[in-house]
């Protein structure tokens, strides 16, 4: 083993090269700071957004939605991969060169465990290192869950969202979890030409939205030719050399359903498991996630974490948060936390975008607020001619607000554009603005954020 690098002494290790610790990574280089990045793979440099995640399959959901007469289904996925590959390999070879040209930076890859409180091992291809820095940064994001189902394994015709990006183009594909993940491919692949079939659990598809909402985006999904299947439990899963078949029930009858692929999309877990974390006394929760404080402190003195890992809301645009809480409590005054996070928004990217921000209906409603809400249907907004010119009019508006002091407690949008105007939203709420503020705005046009002059006057 080695126990220094040629960078000398370290300050800080980073393991894992998400957006939250490769950002803080450079912070703390430009800083003055002797900083080492372990990644477990070069694939990886980046982060899963930009290789596997967010980027990727957003590349692939826009070639989907690209209606070209003349070209198979099959060359069409084909080409969107390359594409999507291509657009990967840049942004992996730029976000490896952002770190690994300063200075101050040692860029490893192996796989990192814990040995003590303040050490790890790096366990390269060439060899075994020991590093040990006066501060530690675990960044190793999520990976997909695999369920404790008969067959579930990952290989062959049963996929995971990761394996599904390269797979060939089915004819046929089951979606196992109808979550945001499993939408999202359903989505793609249904416009892509496969017959998608959803098996969800829950009483219905996205069962933490609105069910009026939920319902427009089953509408859109079966626009693509997906079918949900809702109240399904699954029991198993095989396969052969001709197929894949997924066993289940609904209502305590079983069925079978055989596709070409399997896609098991219920979730993604901390990735924790390879840490040893024990040996350096850092305590996790019951599904792998560090535990922190408001400052992502763990429970080992000068050990923090950032992202995915901790097992709050996976967004790359958290992780990038926290990377601004815990610089400014290494570099700064100390005072920003994570509860400073408000009116934090999201969007699933099936076609058209959903887009929400703050409390649904249901939620408000349970809390006991009271309520205004404003919802329409996108079709019927006389001030929104965007979606109408680009071709695609479908989607829901829905605004939930206090009815005491007009305050938005939350919104869903699910339109063309959608991404970008919750965006607008989420401000709004952060400064505190009522929604009539928001209503009398003046908007570009034609635009989508228009929307929001007409669908906020119908506040009841």
């Amino acid at each position: 083993m080695r126990t220094e690098t040629s960078s000398g002494k370290l300050d800080t290790i980073v393991i894992g090269w998400g957006k939250g610790g490769k950002t803080l990574a450079g912070a703390l280089a430009r800083a003055g700071e002797k900083v080492a990045i372990v990644e477990q793979s070069a694939q990886m440099y980046g982060g899963t957004c930009i290789n596997i995640g967010c980027v990727p399959t957003k590349a692939l959901i826009h070639d989907a939605e690209q209606h070209v007469e003349g070209i198979p289904a099959s060359q069409k996925f084909d080409n969107a991969v390359q594409r999507r590959d291509d657009l990967t390999a840049l942004l992996r070879a730029k976000n490896y060169s952002m770190l690994n040209d300063l200075d101050s930076v040692l860029v490893l890859t192996g796989r990192a465990s814990f040995t003590g409180p303040k050490s790890i091992k790096v366990r390269t291809e060439e060899e075994e290192l020991e590093l040990s820095a006066a501060r530690i940064i675990i960044n190793t994001g999520a990976q997909p869950a695999v369920p404790q189902i008969p067959g579930a394994s990952i290989g062959g015709r049963v996929h995971d969202s990761t394996t599904i990006q390269h797979a060939p183009l089915p004819k046929s594909l089951v979606v196992v979890g109808g979550g945001y993940v499993g939408v999202e491919f359903a989505s793609v692949f249904g416009q892509f030409g496969s017959k998608v079939t959803v098996l969800d659990r829950g009483k219905r598809a996205l069962s933490k939205e609105d069910a009026d909402v939920a319902s427009e985006v089953q509408s859109c999904l079966e626009d693509a030719g997906v079918t949900i299947l809702s109240k399904a439990q699954v029991t198993g899963i095989s396969q052969d050399s001709s197929c894949a078949t997924v066993s289940f029930e609904i209502g305590g009858e079983p069925r079978q359903i055989s596709a070409d692929a399997v896609l098991i999309a219920l979730g993604r877990t901390p990735a924790t498991r390879e840490l040893n974390l024990e040996a350096a006394g850092i305590r996790s929760g019951e599904r792998g996630e560090i535990m922190v404080d408001e400052f992502l402190a763990t429970s080992a003195e000068g050990v923090y974490a950032l992202g995915d890992v901790t097992g709050g809301a996976q967004f790359t645009y958290v992780s990038l948060d926290d990377h601004r809480v815990l610089a400014n409590h290494l570099l700064g005054d100390g005072t920003r936390s994570t509860k400073d996070r408000v009116a934090v928004p999201y969007t699933i990217f099936c076609t058209p975008p959903l887009s929400r921000v703050g409390l649904s209906e249901d939620q408000a409603r349970k809390q006991g607020l009271s309520i205004k809400t404003a919802v329409k249907k996108v079709a019927a907004v006389a001030a929104m001619p965007r979606p109408k010119i680009v071709g695609d009019p479908r989607g829901i508006i829905k605004f939930v607000v206090n009815a005491q002091d007009d305050q938005i407690l939350g919104a869903a949008l699910m339109h063309v554009d959608s991404q970008e105007v919750i965006n607008l939203v989420a401000l709004a709420m952060r400064q505190g603005m009522a929604a009539s503020q928001l209503r009398d705005q003046i908007f570009t046009h034609p635009s989508s954020t228009e929307a929001l002059n007409e669908v906020l006057g119908e506040l009841r």
